[in-house]
């Protein structure tokens, strides 16, 4: 591995066992609330080595590829390659980003649905081989730009207990795979494996058991084509808990025991995204203006009035919205409750509350109704859980600045890396020591990556 992106401008604070992510986050917003009062992130990269040691534990000899989309900032994607994960891109972007890590083009694989053909092009000259299909117009569009590729069939699954549609998916399903591999044949395109997604939302682990029976029948039909078949994607869908992980493992370790055992030669991989980055990052957010609404106009439709008509109903609206780190509310449901960071007693009132991002569009609702102490212009709001698809490539819509970003890892997590034998003296150029007792001023060396 080449080490750290050499055009990376950020640091990460080394904190002493004294020193709490709240220390880091008071120190910023003191810092911030005299400078600017910008949002901002504080990105705990030691959560991704513990992560890791996690899924070494519960989920090996199933290698992580993580997918580059959930959370690109360098500091994860260089702490990620240091650790030995392979890497998921979903476009020529995301594959420099990686080359840039040093990572080997057979630890990148190529997973975007739909394809340009000039990216399917980009991938070839990079000795990007593996990559996925589902369909037939994918599969003449990649003969015709990457005589190499190896190819993992993108299989459907079906999950019928799921709360939302889950017809808007991709994946191709077992009847056509027959004829995908027909195409493939007269194509002289290498087909090496399949690949299946099972989402996070989905509440039925036994969809798992299906999805690999269903990957069996693909390997069995495969070797009537004469393919050579050794690798199975069982995709993402990972929360980021130990007792979730451990019930996936429960269940999918006995039949990958039975279907793809060792001596099979099969390598068996995932995409763990949200599992690794969605803890590791906090967003604090400013209050830039305040409204007191009528109450019944901040009800959810269909929901019964019980509140006393005297107390007073707030909208508030903060530096962040659906237009930059919210931007995943606009198509689930945010998984995270804001945080009050002034202190304030305990007994002390809440109100009805909705919070709304800057641009003043009606999309850009945060959080709809929530209760919390009344609060001013000016004090701050910290989301946890914020890591996963948040920092990504943002919208230049009204000129939004990028929250800044400050890293930080603790000497344990340190530790850890250096019995791992990957903490090298050029990831170590990336650190400074933060004492227990954080002091506030000029001399301080949180730097950024925006």
């Amino acid at each position: 591995m080449k080490g750290f992106l050499e055009d990376a401008n950020y640091s990460i604070g080394l904190l002493d066992e004294g020193a709490t992510l709240a220390d880091v986050i008071d120190n910023c917003i003191y810092e911030h609330t005299h400078t600017g009062k910008k949002a901002f992130y504080v990105g705990d990269l030691g959560k991704l080595v513990r992560n890791n040691i996690q899924w070494q534990n519960v989920m090996a000899p199933i290698k992580p590829f993580y997918p580059v989309r959930c959370n690109s900032t360098p500091g994860v994607l260089e702490i990620l390659g240091t650790l030995g994960i392979g890497f998921a891109c979903s476009s020529k972007s995301e594959m420099a980003l990686v080359q840039d890590l040093g990572i080997s083009p057979e630890n990148i694989i190529y997973t975007n649905p739909c394809k340009q053909a000039s990216q399917i092009k980009y991938a070839a000259k990079a000795g990007i081989n593996i990559m996925t299909c589902d369909n037939d117009v994918e599969l003449k569009k990649i003969s015709r730009n990457h005589p190499n590729a190896k190819l993992l069939l993108h299989i459907a699954t079906e999950d019928i207990t799921a709360d939302e549609e889950m017809n808007m998916k991709f994946g191709t399903t077992l009847k056509n795979c027959r004829h995908l591999m027909e195409c493939a044949k007269e194509l002289g395109v290498q087909i090496i494996g399949v690949k299946f997604h099972i989402s996070s939302s989905c509440k039925d682990l036994q969809t798992y058991i299906h999805a690999i029976s269903d990957a069996r029948c693909v390997f069995d039909m495969a070797e009537e084509f004469g393919f050579k078949m050794n690798m199975l994607d069982i995709g993402g869908g990972f929360t980021g808990s130990e007792l979730q992980l451990e019930e996936v493992n429960h269940v999918i370790r006995p039949l990958l025991d039975v279907y793809f055992p060792k001596e099979s030669g099969v390598n068996v991989i995932a995409e763990p995204g949200c599992y690794y980055v969605s803890s590791a990052f906090t967003l604090a957010v400013n209050i830039i203006a305040k409204k007191t609404v009528e109450y019944d106009k901040l009800l959810p439709s269909g929901v019964e009035q019980t509140r006393n008509d005297d107390e007073p109903v707030f909208t508030y609206y903060i530096n962040d919205g659906v237009y930059g780190s919210f931007a995943s509310k606009l198509s689930e449901k945010l998984n995270t409750i804001p945080e009050v960071h002034k202190k304030y007693k305990e007994d002390e009132p809440l109100f009805a509350s909705s919070l709304w991002g800057p641009s003043c569009d009606e999309l850009d609702q945060i959080v709809e109704n929530c209760l919390l102490p009344e609060l001013s212009v000016g004090d701050w709001l910290i989301f946890g859980n914020m890591g996963s698809g948040t920092l990504g490539e943002r919208s230049t819509f009204n000129d939004y600045q990028r929250p800044l970003i400050y890293y930080m890892m603790s000497f344990s997590d340190w530790d850890e890396m250096q019995d791992a034998g990957i903490a090298s003296d050029t990831l170590m150029k990336n650190f400074f020591f933060v004492p227990s007792c954080i002091q506030l001023g000029a001399e301080d060396r949180f730097s950024t990556a925006a």
